[in-house]
């Protein structure tokens, strides 16, 4: 029978390995927690930012650098992707603590995203998103511009000045000078406007020979934009004649003129009394 101490020295050299490995455990866990430094959104927990506002806003948060180590650390802050200040951008990080920094981040014209980069004096870099979404207002804005009305069509412009895509409507109306000439209701036109674009396009239409017009052209889309354009335009040779009426104005006028100056001659001729005749002085000289 083996004695009670060769039976407990078995069984500890039967535990031993099991005893190496749970010392062990705790100091390599350490070892990688001395050696590293972090940077996190500051505050609650978070895996990145997340920034919202209308274009150009400049909205503010915290980033926080946590140097879990036994020795100081160097790091620099820069950002990639966006217009970002930081209160600091060089910093030395103690062993033990946490750094907390402050910056601004501009909202670009539409959404994006960017990284806050955070270097350290040997190369090791952290890189930390930031999700910036750009909230633009919705704004309806249509115009109907540059119209022109020619005998068989009338041409026009549409300009989206809003901010969101326009699916356009027209109606046309046109009065000649006895009378409506053309009288269309509201329809949708083949186009969709983008924001920030311009388009021309042409309304087919049957002209009188003789007259003198005014269009109206009104367009309308969703989000109540809404435009109207006038236009007055003479059809037909109206041009002609009125030219021709023009001249006659024209000669009548001086017509008037050159007689004038005639009347005014004949009349300051009639106004001079003649010279009298002198009977006396020719009997006179008669006697003597």
């Amino acid at each position: 029978m083996p004695s009670a101490a060769r039976v407990l020295g078995l069984t500890l050299l039967a535990f031993l390995p099991l005893l190496t490995l749970l010392t062990a455990a705790p100091a390599a866990h350490a070892a990688v927690g001395d050696d590293g430094w972090s940077a996190a959104p500051a505050g609650e927990a978070r895996p990145s930012f997340y920034a919202e506002g209308g274009p150009g806003a400049v909205l503010e948060d915290t980033v926080a650098l946590t140097n879990r180590g036994r020795t100081a650390v160097d790091v620099s802050l820069r950002a990639e992707g966006a217009e970002v200040t930081f209160a600091d951008t060089r910093l030395r990080l103690p062993p033990r603590t946490r750094t907390e920094v402050p910056f601004t981040v501009t909202v670009p014209a539409h959404d994006a995203t960017a990284r806050l980069v955070a270097r350290d004096s040997e190369g090791t870099t952290r890189r930390v998103a930031v999700h910036l979404r750009a909230t633009v207002p919705t704004v309806a804005a249509l115009t109907v511009e540059h119209v022109s009305v020619h005998a068989d069509r009338i041409t026009y412009e549409l300009v989206n000045r809003g901010t969101t895509p326009l699916a356009p409507r027209l109606a046309v109306h046109a009065d000649g000078l006895l009378g409506p000439l053309l009288d269309r209701a509201p329809r949708p036109l083949p186009v969709t406007l983008a924001p920030g674009s311009r388009t021309e396009l042409s309304e087919p239409w049957d002209g009188p020979a003789l007259d003198s017009v005014e269009v109206r052209l009104t367009v309308t889309a969703a989000g109540g934009a809404r435009d109207e354009a006038r236009i007055s335009a003479g059809v037909g040779p109206w041009g002609a004649v009125a030219g021709g009426a023009g001249a006659v104005a024209g000669g009548g006028a001086l017509f008037v003129v050159r007689r004038l100056p005639v009347v005014r001659r004949h009349r300051r001729r009639a106004a001079v009394p003649p010279e009298p005749s002198c009977p006396e002085a020719e009997l006179t000289g008669a006697v003597s």
